[in-house]
């Protein structure tokens, strides 16, 4: 369990480790929803946690803007990344294998309120906000509504 609700990122380093703090907690069939406006740090979140649950520092995890998805293998199965930025219909999420998504792995989706209906109702939500004073500050918001929180 994520001992926190609020996390006060001051730098990329700070992010990195919330990234990994929530590698530890969640589990395959998780699903991560990271809310915030363009900028705020969800796509640099994302990359460090890919990195940190496939245990690969190095690994090249590019923004799945354009292609919707990106897919990883990992030691506790897949992951699927969506980034629905560009999604114009929620039904077009069908088109992409979002039902096989959430019954194989991991699922973690920027911009979920493109979703509309099909928002998942359990899962780790966080929104990024960025702060006043600095070009790295954010406030991450943690919700958790997963049925297992351990």
């Amino acid at each position: 369990m994520i001992p926190f609700d609020v996390f006060e990122s001051l730098s990329e380093a700070d992010t990195i480790r919330l990234a990994e703090i929530c590698a530890g907690d969640i589990q395959p069939h998780d699903i991560l929803l990271l809310e915030g406006d363009l900028g705020s740090g969800k796509s640099f979140f994302t990359r460090a946690l890919i990195r940190s649950v496939l245990e690969d520092p190095s690994l090249i995890v590019p923004s799945p803007t354009f292609t919707l998805l990106q897919t990883y293998e990992g030691p506790k199965g897949p992951v699927f990344h969506y980034d629905l930025y560009r999604l114009k219909d929620p039904e077009e999420i069908f088109n992409l294998g979002w039902e096989e998504s959430l019954a194989e792995g991991m699922v973690i989706v920027e911009w979920p309120d493109r979703l509309g209906l099909y928002r998942p109702r359990e899962s780790l939500a966080l929104k990024f906000e960025n702060q006043a004073g600095t070009e790295d500050a954010r406030r991450i918001t943690l919700t958790d509504t997963r049925s297992r929180k351990s």
